[in-house]
């Protein structure tokens, strides 16, 4: 049985997505957003740095959100939400799966702290400022990329775990502005599906 470290509001929601959607059985240990859980002793022997995904399969235990999901393509499906590399469609799914933690997470990071983590006064205004015109930058080539397609490549996959999720976090930001309507409908698209409401119910 696969067993899912979790906190909520964190990458880890795309793997409670991803493990719905394939509609794999997992165990989760939900853990508060805060150091006493993430940084226990207990939680640093699964990620040295206390952070979540972990997902633990037997006697394999592995973090980053990205590598759970490519393990778990690899290890309990057969082919499921990811083409094939002689798929027409392959370079694309790299391309965003890859693009959100590349991309679109690091200005997200960066926002989160401004207006989250930190307390007002040591918030930094420009900092803000500068990661909210980079995740502007960051979006519109997919926006763009939307045009005429439901999901990323077409056809809905991990590409849509990784990078929809990232835009969904975005759009809750209040990043994603009215110009952007493909964006907009896409993010739709995504909380419509069952798999993703079961995901978020736990945030």
């Amino acid at each position: 049985m696969l067993k899912l470290h979790f906190a909520p509001n964190s990458r880890a929601g795309r793997i409670v997505w991803l493990l719905e959607e394939l509609g794999l059985p997992y165990d989760i240990n939900k853990m508060a957003f805060h150091p006493k859980d993430l940084k226990s002793d207990e939680h640093r022997a699964r990620h040295p740095l206390g952070r979540v995904p972990v997902l633990e399969d037997g006697g394999v235990s592995i973090y980053e959100s990205g590598a759970i999901v490519e393990y778990v393509f690899a290890k309990h499906t057969d082919g499921g939400l990811k083409p094939s590399v002689d798929a027409p469609e392959f370079p694309a799914y790299l391309q965003w799966f890859h693009y959100c933690e590349g991309m679109v997470m690091p200005p997200v990071n960066t926002i989160v702290v401004q207006t989250v983590l930190l307390p007002p006064e040591r918030q930094n205004k420009e900092a803000l400022e500068q990661a909210q015109r980079l995740l502007t930058k960051a979006l519109q080539p997919i926006d763009e990329a939307l045009d005429g397609k439901d999901y990323l490549i077409g056809e809905f996959s991990g590409a849509d775990i990784m990078l929809g999720h990232a835009i969904f976090m975005s759009n809750r930001l209040g990043c994603v502005n009215d110009e952007m309507q493909n964006i907009k409908a896409y993010v739709e698209r995504i909380q419509a599906r069952p798999a993703f409401q079961t995901a978020i119910t736990m945030q």
